[in-house]
């Protein structure tokens, strides 16, 4: 039997058709730091996580029997995939899983942005009635620029299609899509959108790839938002675009440190923020999960 360790949790019926699978012993035990998962590690062929627990070189190396490690959704940044690569361990992930998730998550955040959703609420709930100072702006007319363009990205821009909204993109590649989107530079990007949305991966590249010198270069009065990763905008630079102005609004679903222990920038009256709930849709978690059980079934089986 092929021993395979859940350490962070899946979709109930996921878990229990692998639980089911008779070439598979199945151990869940979440909620392990690098120290605990080192001493875990051993013995297993796989490991599967979500995006709380993190696979460190330390905890690859520790690894005895490891042959494939799998995420359950997009983003590989909590897996040190050279460390893996250098011991010929497997990574896959499921992209395709929660993409719907996060994109309606996305433009959920939009409009809260845009309309002062947020604001409105906790008003409501002080029992204030300030329906003049809470005005908002429309989506409809306005450019919405998307940097990166991937499966996420492309869902958001239908969903802004289907608004009224032009919709500009940059991506480092070039993307072939049938969609009605202009894909253009960063600087002509950051020059003309109304709205920023980003949804590319966090990399030695894309760290910090929105700082100050890309705020000076938007519009002034730009909504920001950022359902992609954290580290990908320079908090400190964003917050003083907040305090000046340039930056109207931000939603943000991702922080550059997670759980944030700094609430400079959650705190600011202009910002929406939500924990890191992109992907956790019911839908989109059940697609993760049985897509995760197909994988250990291919690779493993």
């Amino acid at each position: 039997m092929k021993k395979i360790l859940l350490a962070d949790s899946l979709d109930k019926e996921a878990l229990d058709k692998l639980k089911a699978m008779p070439q598979f012993e199945v151990t869940l035990k979440t909620g392990m730091d690098e120290a605990e998962l080192v001493r875990t590690i051993p013995g297993f062929q796989a490991v599967v996580v979500r995006s709380a627990t993190k696979i460190t070189r330390k905890v690859i190396e520790a690894a005895t029997d490891l042959k494939l490690i799998v995420r359950a959704g997009i983003g590989l940044d909590n897996i040190d995939c050279q460390a893996a690569k250098e011991k010929g361990i497997e990574v896959a992930n499921t992209p395709a899983a929660t993409s719907i998730s996060v994109a309606e998550h996305t433009f959920g955040l939009m409009l809260a942005a845009v309309r002062q959703h947020g604001r409105a609420n906790l008003s409501m709930k002080e029992h204030k009635w300030e329906k003049k100072a809470l005005s908002g702006t429309e989506l409809f007319g306005k450019t919405l620029g998307l940097i990166g363009l991937g499966r996420i990205g492309r869902e958001v821009a239908r969903r802004a299609l289907a608004f009224g909204m032009k919709v500009i993109a940059y991506d480092i590649i070039p993307v072939d899509t049938d969609l009605d989107i202009r894909q253009v530079s960063l600087d002509e990007l950051l020059a003309n959108a109304d709205i920023i949305s980003l949804h590319l991966p966090l990399t030695k590249d894309s760290h910090h790839m929105i700082g100050r010198a890309e705020f000076e270069r938007m519009k002034n009065g730009v909504v920001l938002i950022n359902a992609a990763r954290g580290g990908i905008v320079d908090e400190a630079a964003l917050l003083e675009a907040l305090n000046s102005g340039k930056v109207r609004a931000a939603a943000l679903d991702v922080f550059e440190k997670e759980p944030p222990t700094d609430f400079s920038l959650i705190d600011h009256p202009n910002v929406i923020a939500t924990p890191h709930i992109g992907a956790a849709a019911e839908e989109g978690q059940k697609r993760a999960g049985l897509e995760v059980v197909k994988i250990l079934a291919e690779k493993l089986g």
